[in-house]
C-alpha cells in the first residue's frame, strides 16, 4: 500500500512539474539591493495529496462493503458417535449451533452437557438398620439388597423362628451390619469361649467397631449386645417336620428319617425342571431353607422331575408345606412339591418324568404363589441344582 501511494504521489509531482509556470527574472535590477521573493505555495501538489487521500479511502470503504455483503460460509461438524473408551460419565460431545465471526464467517462449536456427578464412597455400616417387609419380598432378595447372607438375617431376627417362608408384609426385620448374629454378654464370658461356641475369632469381635470395645483394656459388660462377625449357629430344620415317605422297606430312600408306604415302580434315569419357568421367585437353597421357590403362577402345570412313584399326595397345612407331593424315584432320591393349588395324583400312583402331578399355588405357609421344590437322598436335603436341569 505504502509504495502504491508513493508511485501516486510521484506521478502528481511529475505532471505538476511539466506544467508548472516559471516566474520572471528582471535583467536592470540589482540582485544585491532586492529582497529576496517569498515562495509561494504548490496548490497543485496540495491537490494531488487530496485526490490520494480520497481514492485510498474510497478503495478501502468499497472492500468493507464488498466483504459484508457475502453470505456466512455454513461449516458442519459431524456428530461424534459413542466408543467404549468414552471417558465422560456417558456424555460424548454433540456438534452445537454454529457461530458467526468478526468477518461475517462461522466458526464451529461443540457443546458439552454439563453433569455434575458426586462420587461417595460406600462406607462400612457398624450398627443394625430396620427393614419393614413389602408384598413380593423375599429372603434372598432383602439379603442381596444389604449385601449379607440370608441366614444372617435369620440368625437376628427370632420372629422368623427360623423359617423364611414365616416373612410377612408389614414385619419390621433387624438387619445386621455384617455377615455373623448379635450375643448378649452373660457373666463368667471371654472373647474366646464366645468365639468357640458360634465358629468365630475372638479378634473380630474385639475389633469389630460397632462393639467400641477399648482395646487397651478389651473388657464387655453383662448384659450388653455384641456383633459377633463371622459367627453362626444351627438353624432349626423345618424340612425335617416332613418326613421323607419311602416306596417300601429296603429301597435305600428315606433313610432313618422316612416312612415306608409303597412297593416298587418305576426307576428314574434322569431328572427335569419340575415347571415352565427357570426362574427362581423367593429363596434359593441355602440354611434355613433347604429347597428352592421357582416362578410359578397359580394354576400352572407343576411336572414330575423324574420316572417314580408318588408316596405322598396330602392336602392342608402340613408343617406350612401346605398341599404337597412326594416321589420316590428308585434310586435314592426323593423330590418334593409344595404349596399346591391342587394335586393330580394319589398315592402310590406311576408316573413318568414330565407327568403333570398338579397345579402351582399358595397353600401353607405361602404369601404369593410359587413351586416350593426339594430334591432329598437318604431323608436329608440337597441342593436340587446338583440334580435337576
Amino acid at each position: 500500500m505504502k509504495s502504491f501511494l508513493e508511485k501516486i504521489r510521484a506521478s502528481f509531482s511529475a505532471l505538476g512539474q511539466r506544467f508548472k509556470r516559471q516566474p520572471k527574472v528582471q535583467a536592470d535590477a540589482p540582485a544585491l539591493s532586492e529582497p529576496s521573493a517569498k515562495p509561494k505555495a504548490d496548490r497543485f501538489a496540495i491537490v494531488s495529496w487530496v485526490v490520494t487521500i480520497f481514492i485510498v479511502v474510497a478503495l478501502l470503504g468499497s472492500t468493507l462493503y464488498y466483504k459484508s455483503t457475502l453470505p456466512p460460509k455454513i461449516v458442519t461438524v459431524a456428530q461424534p458417535t459413542n466408543s467404549p473408551d468414552t471417558t465422560s460419565a456417558g456424555q460424548s460431545p454433540q456438534a452445537g449451533e454454529s457461530v458467526a465471526s468478526v468477518d461475517g464467517g462461522v466458526l464451529p462449536s461443540i457443546v458439552r452437557k454439563l453433569q455434575l456427578i458426586t462420587k461417595i464412597p460406600e462406607r462400612p455400616r457398624y450398627n443394625s438398620i430396620v427393614y419393614r417387609v413389602s408384598r413380593g419380598d423375599a429372603m434372598l432378595r432383602i439379603a442381596d439388597e444389604f449385601k449379607l447372607k440370608s441366614e444372617s438375617i435369620l440368625y437376628v431376627n427370632t420372629q422368623l423362628e427360623d423359617n423364611p417362608h414365616n416373612l410377612k408384609p408389614g414385619m419390621e426385620l433387624t438387619i445386621p451390619p455384617v455377615d455373623g448374629l448379635y450375643y448378649e454378654w452373660k457373666d463368667g464370658d471371654t472373647f474366646e469361649s464366645v468365639a468357640e461356641k458360634f465358629d468365630a475369632a475372638a479378634d473380630d469381635i474385639i475389633n469389630f467397631p460397632g462393639n467400641d470395645i477399648d482395646l487397651t483394656d478389651p473388657t464387655v459388660k453383662p448384659g450388653t449386645l455384641v456383633m459377633i462377625p463371622g459367627g453362626s449357629r444351627d438353624l432349626r430344620a423345618w424340612e425335617q417336620d416332613l418326613q421323607t415317605a419311602g416306596r417300601g422297606a429296603n429301597t435305600g430312600t428315606g433313610g432313618a428319617n422316612a416312612t415306608n408306604s409303597c412297593g416298587g415302580g418305576p426307576v428314574a434315569s434322569g431328572f427335569g425342571w419340575p415347571a415352565n419357568s427357570h426362574a427362581i421367585s423367593g429363596n434359593g437353597y441355602g440354611p434355613g431353607h433347604l429347597g428352592i421357590d421357582i416362578q410359578a403362577n397359580e394354576g400352572e402345570p407343576v411336572y414330575a422331575a423324574g420316572s417314580g412313584i408318588v408316596t405322598m399326595a396330602q392336602g392342608g397345612w402340613n408343617y406350612g408345606y401346605g398341599n404337597v407331593v412326594q416321589i420316590d424315584h428308585g434310586n435314592g432320591y426323593v423330590t418334593v412339591y409344595a404349596h399346591l393349588s391342587s394335586i393330580n395324583v394319589g398315592q402310590c400312583t406311576p408316573v413318568g418324568q414330565g407327568t403333570v402331578i398338579g397345579a402351582a399355588g399358595n397353600t401353607g405357609n405361602s404369601f404369593g404363589a410359587h413351586l416350593h421344590f426339594e430334591v432329598r437322598i437318604g431323608g436329608s436335603n440337597i441342593n436340587p441344582y446338583d440334580i435337576v436341569q
